[in-house]
This record gives C-alpha cells, structure tokens and sequence, in this order.
C-alpha cells in the first residue's frame, strides 16, 4: 500500500505552463509510481489571479479536479466559469488554460495519462 499526503508533497513555486503569476506545484505521483500508463498526479496551488498557461499535451489526457476556489477554463478557445467540484476532461490535442478569477487560492489535482505506455 502506498500512501502520500498531497498537501505534505514537496512542491516548488513557479509560472506553470508560461501562465501569469506563480503557483505551488506538487508532484504527489510519478510514472514510475505506476503499473498502468498514468503519468502523474499533482497538487496545483494558484493565488487570485494566477493562471495556468495555455498548452496542449499532444497524445496525452488530462483531468483537473476544482478541491476549492473558483476560476475560468478555457478549452480550444471556449471558457467557462469552474468552482469546487468540477471535474474538468482535457482530451488529447486540446488546448487548455486555467485562470484564478476568484478572491481565494485555487486548489487543483490533476492527473495525466498517456495514451500509450
């Protein structure tokens, strides 16, 4: 059994994908943690107003879960207002951003998967 608390995972405080502002980014698991071709699950801290870059993964999937705060995602150029809860599918070659629109730190999970391993 494996366990880690996502909220002790070392981070680092950095733009994140050319984004505005910092935010806190903490790989909780890596490829190597896994048996199937999940890539990773990390913890994403934003501040108001910090954003996400616009970026694409190629062949990969990508799913943002909203654990608390509010914010605007943009997906091949439609946006959308997100909130705790959301659950948010990033399909291989889609373009993606997220923004901090919210007066609190958005907090995020995010896994990746490769389309093959």
């Amino acid at each position: 059994m494996t366990i880690r608390n996502l909220y002790q995972a070392p981070y680092q405080v950095q733009s994140i994908h050319h984004g505005q502002g910092q935010g806190k980014n903490a790989l909780v698991f890596d490829a190597s943690d896994f048996d199937t071709p999940l890539k990773f699950i990390r913890y994403v801290e934003m501040e108001p107003g910090a954003s996400i870059g616009n970026h694409r993964h190629g062949a990969n999937e990508e799913v943002y879960v909203v654990l608390s705060g509010s914010g605007v995602m943009t997906v091949n150029g439609e946006s959308r207002a997100v909130k705790t809860g959301d659950v948010i599918l990033n399909k291989p070659g889609w373009q993606h951003g997220l923004e901090n629109t919210g007066k609190e730190p958005l907090k995020l999970l995010v896994f990746e998967v490769d389309q093959v391993r």
